[in-house]
């Protein structure tokens, strides 16, 4: 059986999907993309992104910068955001009518606060360029044909029964199980095993557990016994810890939080511009400045009321106790959870409702300049179903923006040679 060689097939209805489907079909108005996907909803993830603002991109003028930010992939994907970066992502909206801003942290997101305007502004994209989308349709079975091509086996929806195509992107996002990634090892492709990144800690019988919704803008958290820290904002919750400083880390870290079962000691330093020697001068002279403050009475270092108080009495520090009155131990116990509060990690929680994963189709078995697979002619593949991820601050999305566009440019390339 021969390939349509006017056809091309997209799985998946997210954010990478989308844009390869839009680039294809932008790019050689002359072939039928189609995109297949499997629920009733296309692009959940970039409606829920950022809370529901969309968090589209990161302010990053180039690949240099960009790559620092993905735990998986970043070498890989130099030349990728070369060709297509966080400036062309902003022009590409902007071209449709959606302007982005730029926060302070970087992060960038649509003027209009909402995830809509970016959702919308790819179904406008999608249906002028003539992409026809099937929802409640996945593809069953993949044959790749002799002579080139794929043919689609296909299930739910209106469109049960057959699809032949010439080339075929998978969009299909992340995996938490190995055996959903089974359908693309038996077309030969080798799979990163994937494990859970981007996730907050649990912290069952944490010290703070009286605290959530406290949060310092600025901690450094680290496990103890491994090279594993990050700085940033923390945030208390009610199961343990989480904010970027909490996400940072797993994700950095999400193999070895992995092979540890999600059991560790997480030790937080509320000060991080402190030592422990710079630290105990500080407090000796302010002993000698204000000795009858009460210590829980008074927070130092801009720390919230709630978290000084708790960290204090942890230290065995007593609500009429005055700094020249403080003892020797406890001065040294406050120290001691002002640099190192330890908190036992049992488990995590998924961040929000957004997943990302750590694993998936092998980086050295595709074509990162075309995002082809170098084991089976015509098979494409971007986002997340990669073995790439990045911390938060719209790096996922940029990620999934480059590789779409990239292999929707590809593809659309290829057929018009044929």
């Amino acid at each position: 059986m021969k390939s349509d060689k006017t056809t091309v097939a997209v799985l998946g209805g997210g954010a990478a999907g989308f844009f390869g489907a839009i680039a294809c079909a932008e790019a050689n108005p002359a072939l039928r993309v189609v995109l297949l996907e499997k629920t009733g909803k296309l692009l959940s993830k970039v409606r829920i992104s950022g809370g529901g603002r969309c968090n589209v991109t990161h302010a990053a003028d180039t690949a240099a910068q960009l790559v620092q930010h993905y735990p998986r992939g970043g070498k890989h994907l130099k030349e990728p955001f070369r060709q297509f970066g966080a400036p062309d992502t902003v022009r590409w909206f902007e071209a449709r009518g959606v302007k982005l801003k730029t926060e302070p942290d970087g992060r960038m997101f649509p003027v209009t606060d909402s995830s809509e305007t970016i959702a919308q502004c790819l179904l406008d994209a999608a249906r002028q360029a003539g992409v026809k989308i099937m929802l409640h349709t996945a593809a069953e079975h993949i044959e790749p044909l002799p002579e080139g091509g794929f043919q689609l086996t296909l299930s739910g929806g209106s469109g049960a029964g057959t699809l032949t195509v010439a080339r075929l992107l998978v969009a299909t996002g992340g995996a938490p199980k190995t055996e959903q990634y089974e359908w693309l090892r038996r077309l030969g492709h080798p799979i990163q095993e994937p494990v859970p990144s981007l996730f907050t800690f649990n912290v069952p019988d944490s010290p703070l557990r009286e605290l959530p919704g406290v949060s310092v803008p600025r901690a450094r958290v680290r496990v103890a016994g491994e090279k594993l820290e990050y700085e940033g904002p923390v945030l208390v919750t009610h199961w343990g810890v989480s904010g970027p400083a909490v996400l940072k880390l797993s994700a950095w870290g999400a193999r070895r939080l992995h092979e540890l079962q999600y059991r560790s000691i997480a030790l937080v330093n509320w000060i991080p511009d402190f030592t422990e020697e710079t630290l105990r001068q500080h407090l000796s002279q302010f002993r000698e400045q204000h000795g009858k403050k009460a210590v829980l009475a008074n927070p130092l270092f801009g720390l919230p009321q709630r978290l000084w108080r708790t960290l204090a009495e942890g230290a065995g520090i007593g609500p009429d106790t005055r700094w020249n009155e403080l003892p020797a131990k406890a001065q040294n116990r406050l120290i001691e959870n002002l640099l190192r509060t330890p908190l036992p990690v049992e488990g995590k929680t998924t961040y929000k409702d957004e997943f990302v994963t750590c694993g998936g189709v092998a980086l050295s078995e595709v074509n990162m300049q075309t995002m082809e697979s170098r084991r089976v002619p015509g098979l494409y593949f971007a986002g997340e179903v990669l073995d790439i991820d990045g911390i938060t601050g719209g790096f996922n999305f940029q990620a999934a923006w480059t590789t779409g566009y990239l292999a929707g440019r590809a593809m659309a390339d290829v057929a018009v040679k044929q």
